[in-house]
């Protein structure tokens, strides 16, 4: 089993409901969801684009999925979720917007917003004496050979290169995206998520995920509000 810290707007939330549709699967429950025809795309094709967020579901990283050091337990993984959300104040991100980070497209905040840094590089901390070293079969799966120095560095560190200044907030939509599919992908995401592209997103929960075994689907085991540890919602 996997575990992973990452941020997801609470299950009725309009956003949530948008994704989940988009992605053919909603996290909170495991259960597929029925995608909207889209005219520009093949259901067939939207569905092998779409699939490896639909694996992993709707979210923001803030800590990369990582198994458990030896003697470590779920509880301890709870207990040390509800302490991280109550310690964090909620916040806003005034914008976000649809972008196109390599050959994908995500979701992510148009200016860099020093309270999401923090609440990422928070996560990456906090969690970290609970995560077992990454596997040399892990490490291989991230090509380190296309990383940085420094991306090397820090995924030997902290199991995830893309942390602290190389982290990079984004909500994920699609998988790669081959160049000849990538105007009508936006077209089509820029119609899907229009209610949401140029307006704020607020930061007020954090979600904790599983994965049972590697390879399953990612579900949602637990959703906190920032700043209380005293509502925890088990999914």
């Amino acid at each position: 089993m996997r575990y992973a810290i990452y941020f997801a707007p609470p299950a009725d939330h309009r956003l949530s409901l948008a994704a989940a549709r988009w992605l053919g699967r909603d996290a909170f429950t495991g259960g597929a969801v029925a995608r909207p025809e889209i005219p520009a795309l093949d259901p067939d094709r939207q569905a092998a684009l779409t699939a490896e967020p639909r694996r992993y579901g709707f979210h923001g990283t803030l800590k990369a999925p990582f198994e458990l050091v030896p003697g470590r337990s779920e509880a301890d993984v709870i207990a040390a979720f509800d302490e991280f959300a109550a310690e964090i104040e909620p916040f806003e991100i005034p914008e976000i917007t649809l972008d196109q980070i390599g050959p994908f497209f995500a979701l992510v905040p148009s200016a860099p917003s020093a309270s999401l840094q923090n609440l990422a590089e928070q996560a990456v901390r906090r969690f970290e004496p609970l995560r077992a070293p990454l596997s040399q079969a892990d490490m291989a799966r991230r090509n380190p050979d296309k990383l940085t120095r420094r991306q090397r560095d820090y995924l030997a560190a902290w199991g995830y290169p893309y942390v602290f200044e190389e982290f990079q907030f984004h909500l994920t939509l699609t998988g790669p995206v081959p160049e000849e599919t990538r105007s009508v992908m936006r077209e089509t995401l820029e119609v899907a998520f229009d209610p949401f592209i140029g307006r704020p997103l607020s930061i007020s929960t954090v979600a904790l995920f599983v994965e049972p075994q590697r390879g399953a689907p990612f579900t949602v085991h637990s959703l906190l509000p920032l700043g209380s540890a005293s509502a925890r919602k088990i999914a």
